[in-house]
């Protein structure tokens, strides 16, 4: 009767969901933001944090490419819980390499490996979601994978960043000694993860018993898929909607990139000063904080009156805060309050104009092959933050702060310009989406 109770109790998807979209989202922004603190500290240049972190980002460009073959090797559970056990294999060689000699190599090398075993994990755990749940569930946690998704983002770019910060307090400024012990303790939480979910995770009948295609069926699907993606529409709106993926998030896509380190950097370098621990709070729990509302109100938003209502909104809010950043490099404010209400507004802008970008993401996948459109868009979108953010520190060092953040100012003109391009439907966004927008915004 008792391990009757406890498998009940394995396969519940309170058990799961939560630590599952944890362990996603943890990866994602070590590879993404803290990797870009840690160099700043260890001593690197911004155009070499820009270019080296920016190209981390291929893993997602190019996931599409790989994701079919999922199906067909192994279960998406396995994929699940040996990407897991390879991303805490990754933050241990993250922490094992930062006190060496080759520590730029060591962390290079081991950020990759978890970026494209973070990537893999990606495609595999949103597979098992919708097929370790029934639809009720689905709708019913769609709102817990995306809080805990973004919990990930709160205690890596907040509690984690302020406990290096501590650590170098405790050790005297040992900078590298203290980034070792943090990498170190997040290895032993992705090995527990790795553990929780080796034993928690259920095994559904469409993950072990169905016959698994082929790989000679695969590949001439994939192949159709693509074909499909860029012939959907006519060639002049097929080339209007790309342009819109790559180009909508180019002056966010640089702004990304040094915005951060805009925060940590010195005052007689032009920066903020802040400490690890200040930027922590500021990013890590103001600034998603802000990102958070701005999405949730964006949903509601288009949920309500549909996309092409709130698109010209939604423009505005994803570029015009942005001026935040050149009043903060002109005015450099010392009041920790002013900096945090800058980077709330900054971030609830773009959790707001956000919504538009994904919801046409959406609108676009419709029809035929809609989950591979989805992804090969939102390789699209990972293309279009990488990009930009492989000169965007060597801009910001030839012209200095203040005049970076003017340029991507100006570049803001480019995202009115591709979003007066598109055309979408009145009713496209309104409550028949709304269940599906909810689904995707977690990304």
């Amino acid at each position: 009767m008792m391990k009757q109770i406890v498998n009940t109790r394995r396969k519940s998807p309170w058990t799961w969901v939560p630590t599952l979209y944890f362990a996603e989202g943890l990866p994602y922004v070590a590879v993404m933001t803290i990797s870009m603190i840690l160099y700043k500290q260890l001593g690197l240049t911004n155009a070499e944090i820009t270019f080296y972190t920016s190209w981390l980002y291929l893993p997602w460009v190019i996931k599409p490419m790989w994701s079919p073959f999922i199906d067909v090797v192994k279960t998406k559970r396995w994929w699940v819980v040996s990407m897991q056990l390879l991303i805490g294999a990754a933050f241990g060689g993250v922490a094992f390499t930062i006190p060496t000699d080759f520590w730029l190599q060591g962390t290079l090398f081991f950020f990759w490996l978890m970026a494209f075993s973070s990537a893999t994990h990606d495609i595999a755990a949103d597979g098992f979601y919708m097929i370790g749940l029934n639809e009720h569930d689905q709708a019913w946690f769609v709102g817990i994978r995306s809080t805990f998704y973004r919990a990930a983002n709160i205690f890596g770019q907040g509690v984690l960043v302020m406990i290096a910060g501590n650590l170098q307090v405790y050790f005297r400024g040992s900078i590298k000694y203290s980034w070792s012990l943090m990498f170190y303790g997040v290895t032993g939480l992705f090995i527990a993860l790795w553990l929780w979910h080796s034993m928690v995770l259920p095994h559904p009948k469409e993950d072990r018993g169905i016959e698994r295609p082929q790989t000679n069926e695969i590949i001439p699907k994939f192949i159709h898929s693509i074909q499909t993606f860029f012939s959907k529409f006519s060639a002049r709106e097929t080339l209007i909607a790309i342009c819109f993926m790559l180009l909508y998030r180019m002056p966010e896509g640089l702004l990304a990139k040094v915005s951060p380190l805009f925060l940590i950097d010195k005052p007689s370098n032009g920066g903020l000063g802040l400490s690890p621990q200040e930027y922590g709070f500021v990013q890590g729990t103001v600034g998603i904080i802000g990102l958070t509302l701005g999405g949730i109100l964006g949903g509601m938003a288009a949920g309500k009156d549909g996309l092409r209502r709130w698109l010209w909104p939604m423009v505005c809010a994803i570029t015009l805060p942005d001026l935040v950043y050149v009043y903060m490099s002109y005015d450099m404010p010392s009041s920790f309050t002013i900096i945090n209400i800058c980077v709330f507004i900054e971030q609830f802008g773009y959790g707001f104009g956000f919504t538009a970008y994904m919801l046409y993401l959406i609108y676009y996948s419709q029809g035929e092959y809609k989950t591979s459109h989805y992804a090969i868009g939102t390789a699209f979108m990972a293309l279009s933050m990488m990009l930009p953010g492989l000169v965007a520190g060597f801009l910001q060092q030839q012209v200095g702060y203040f005049w970076f953040f003017i340029i991507v100012i100006a570049l803001c003109s480019i995202t009115f310009i591709v979003s007066s391009k598109i055309s979408v439907s009145p009713e496209f966004g309104k409550k028949s989406i709304e269940d599906e927008w909810e689904r995707k915004q977690d990304k």
